[in-house]
């Protein structure tokens, strides 16, 4: 790898001028590609076999119109009631625009008899369920924005309106780029305090932020035929900016070394690009596979959100190899103007008398391994302590900022309804054979209408015989008593409270008649629906809607707590194991729970059940890099041990923050909430990735002052000692630039920044204090190999050293 890198800086030098502008040209064009496709995004929250996408599968088949589930519009009046005058008119006209719109199916209008459960008690609030043709997997900005754009007549007539469900979530991205600036701006702080001068940092920055762009604009363009999570692009910028500046802190490092023994500049590009980009190859290759090991999950969320981050990892590398390398060697030896402060390019260790920070803690860990180790340790296992506890869910839209349209349908929904309606449970039937009316309740009501006309039968009738008697007293002739008499009853008119009741009756059995003369009466179902209705944590269901050949139905369950609540995945747990089972018990029919609250849980299930695989998988690759990195089997086992108590630290860390609220105020959360399902597993790809780059940088400088030295221990500490700032000052600012989104308004990229930032903090105690004591502690069997392997696994220089020996004669 050195030797083509090697080559691939000299001619990076050569052409600098070149390669800055086809870089600029090309970050330029996929710029315009990526905005003219419009950079679509969405979120596929579907998880092969399980419950709620059958549900999906089946209304898509046979309904339909329910496959997608409903989405609110929410209308709020502060005076009056939406049932009168002007806001009666308005929402007649909105629902009239909503109907024309072309990813409306179908909607059921609060002002009609279907609608009459989504009016509030008081009649300010209401909701307008529209059935969509476009699912949450589906739909992009430019769709939800036309279906939003729909309601103005509301707008303008002064409702409040507010859109809810899968549609308010993608009108409802909460920008990151305060983020980016403060993320940027710590950057440049710490770049200038390690670099010492102004002109060393504005290379890594503008690697960093041209990688960030250009990955971001392919990711963008990508969106036009491969889906890409709503959350892809924040978490790009965040990992971009990170890596990016990291790595290229590295390569820069080893430039400014270059110089100062005295190579040209361009042979201090190339040599720094053989070597530091050799690391940066190599972690940035870890990086990246980890990130499409996500793919043995199953996810289709999990894996389009690995892929696309690896998009963004891969453009920053490519940045750092070829544009870094252009732009130094325009600068030459002007990266070190501007100088506030005197630095050593790479070696801060002082001198005997007066030793640096760096020497000082190295020779602390040579002298004190195992309390070192001992103390590390155990602060990893306390901080890990909370992941016990881990329980993973969805992302509660109550947390969003108030100035989103989800947030604010979730508090109108919640105060006109109860909370429950921000998150519908979908009931999806397969219904064999097919629905069939109810019989016997058509023959009751067929009987009580027989009964109540031999009842009014028998009460004319005694009412002719009674006035017989009358005409027959006043002297006529039986016959004709009779006929006077049977005139005179059927002439006689009703009473309006007579006409009353026998409407009131005709109806009655008119619409009885109606219903249980339609499949919808179907006693199966009707069964299924009232035991759904009594279950624990059901505050109450839709009606039945059933297809035309009778084969599907469904109906929407509301819980009575939040969607991401858990008493919302209990009561889900208890439909599916219990209700459900006991309703359909001796029928062939089969019900699934769909809709994008059940799909979070069914998400939330199945990485619970694929994370130890997905761990089993990155750890095993992270080994066997490392193995063939550095020709040893133990450190690599040491690292990988570390990095699960690592990042086990780190989920322990969100835990307790999110999941128990211990400070959440402070981060700009009302309440605690849970930990989304992806985040842990994303994380994890992530943080196993990252932190390999500080292994490797310890490593590779232990192997050369044990080149040097030939002394096991002196070379560990030592090579500590050369690491430490460099990997100190890339921890920190990749702290600081993670730490920078938890300011976001987006509680999933708040878990993100501060999983990645304490992850991050964590790792650097692992390779700055436990990893080196435990190999001081091991000693020379750290480099076990064994024979095998020795004789038959390739040599892999990370750095390349040796290439330039072999190069320059200077030994085997």
């Amino acid at each position: 790898m050195t030797g083509p890198l090697y080559r691939l800086g000299g001619f990076v030098s050569r052409h600098a001028k070149w390669v800055v502008l086809g870089w600029l040209v090309f970050a330029v064009a996929i710029v315009m590609g990526a905005n003219a496709t419009g950079r679509p995004t969405s979120d596929d929250t579907t998880t092969p076999g399980s419950d709620s996408t059958r549900a999906t599968d089946l209304l898509e088949a046979k309904l339909p119109k329910q496959a997608n589930g409903t989405v609110p519009v929410v209308l709020e009046t502060t005076s009056g009631k939406l049932t009168e005058g002007g806001n009666r008119t308005a929402v007649q006209k909105t629902v009239k625009s909503l109907r024309a719109n072309p990813n409306v199916r179908d909607l059921i209008d609060p002002l009609s008899q279907d609608g009459s459960n989504a009016l509030s008690k008081d009649k300010t609030t209401g909701f307008i369920s529209l059935y969509l043709t476009v699912g949450q997997s589906d739909i992009d900005d430019e769709e939800a924005q036309s279906i939003s754009d729909s309601a103005d007549p509301a707008r303008d007539a002064g409702l409040d309106v507010s859109e809810g469900g899968y549609l308010g979530s993608q009108l409802s991205e909460p920008s990151t780029r305060l983020s980016e600036i403060v993320g940027i701006g710590a950057a440049m702080i710490v770049l200038v305090f390690v670099f010492g001068t102004v002109m060393a940092m504005v290379m890594p920055i503008g690697t960093a932020l041209l990688g960030v762009f250009s990955g971001l604009a392919v990711i963008g363009a990508i969106g036009a035929v491969l889906v890409v999570p709503s959350i892809a692009p924040t978490l790009a910028i965040m990992l971009g900016l990170g890596v990016g500046v990291d790595y290229s802190l590295f390569i820069v490092t080893r430039y400014r070394r270059l110089l100062e023994d005295g190579h040209p500049t361009q042979e201090a590009v190339a040599r720094a690009i053989a070597t530091s980009g050799g690391a940066v190859v190599f972690a940035g290759s870890t990086v990246i596979l980890s990130l499409l090991c996500l793919y043995f999950g199953d996810i289709p969320q999990v894996r389009d959100l690995g892929y696309a981050s690896a998009i963004a990892v891969a453009v920053v590398i490519l940045a750092a190899l070829t544009f870094l390398p252009a732009g130094l060697t325009m600068l030459g030896d002007r990266i070190n103007s501007l100088r506030v402060r005197d630095v050593a390019a790479e070696d801060d260790t002082g001198d005997a008398d007066h030793p640096s920070i760096w020497t000082r803690w190295s020779g602390a860990v040579g002298r004190h391994p195992l309390i070192g180790a001992a103390i590390g340790i155990a602060v990893l296992v306390t901080l890990a302590l909370p992941v016990t506890e881990i329980e993973l869910g969805a992302q509660d839209n109550g947390q969003m900022p108030t100035s989103t349209t989800i947030r604010q349908s979730y508090d109108t929904l919640t105060k006109g309804f109860g909370v429950g309606y921000n998150g519908g449970l979908l009931i999806a039937v397969d219904v064999r054979p097919p629905a069939h009316n109810d019989q016997t309740s058509l023959d009751q009501i067929n009987r009580q209408k027989q009964q109540a006309e031999q009842q009014q039968q028998a009460q004319e009738q005694q009412a002719i015989e009674q006035a017989t008697v009358q005409f027959e007293e006043a002297g006529l002739p039986p016959e004709e008593a009779q006929q006077q008499a049977t005139e005179e009853v059927e002439s006689q008119p009703l009473t309006p409270q007579q006409q009353k009741q026998q409407q009131k009756q005709e109806a009655k059995y008119k619409q009885g008649k109606a219903y249980y003369s339609s499949p919808e009466s179907d006693p199966r179902l009707v069964k299924l629906q009232n035991q759904v209705s009594k279950a624990p944590g059901v505050d109450g269901v839709s009606p039945i809607d059933l297809n035309k050949e009778g084969t599907a139905a469904s109906f929407t369950v509301i819980p009575d707590s939040a969607p991401s609540a858990e008493r919302t995945r209990e009561l889900v747990n208890n439909l599916r194991d219990d209700v459900i089972p006991k309703a359909l018990k001796g029928t062939e029919l089969a019900a699934y729970i769909g809709g994008t609250t059940a799909a979070n849980i069914d998400l939330a299930t199945k990485i619970g059940e694929e994370l130890p695989l997905v761990i089993g998988i990155i750890v095993l690759l992270s080994f066997l890099l490392l193995t063939l990195a550095f020709r040893t089997m133990v450190v690599p086992a040491l690292a990988a041990l570390l990095n699960l108590l690592a990042v086990a630290a780190a989920y322990g860390v969100l835990v307790a923050i999110f999941q128990k609220g211990w400070g959440v105020e402070q981060i700009g959360l009302d309440h605690a909430i849970p930990l989304v399902s992806f985040v842990p597993l994303m994380m994890f790809a992530i943080l196993f990735g990252l932190s390999t780059d500080y292994t490797v940088f310890l490593l590779t400088r232990v192997s050369e002052e044990y080149e040097l030295e030939g002394d096991h221990r002196r070379a560990i500490i030592d090579g500590l000692g050369r690491a430490l700032r460099v990997i100190v000052a890339a921890a920190l600012i990749m702290v600081l630039v993670f730490s920078s989104f938890i300011i976001s308004g987006n509680p999933t990229v708040k878990q993100f920044g501060v999983g990645l930032a304490v992850a991050v903090a964590v790792d650097a105690v692992v390779v700055c204090l436990i990893l080196p004591g435990l190999m001081l502690l091991v000693g020379g069997r750290v480099w076990w190999l064994p024979g095998v392997l020795q004789r038959h696994m390739p040599r892999l220089g990370i750095e390349g050293e040796e290439y330039f020996k072999r190069r320059e004669g200077e030994g085997p």
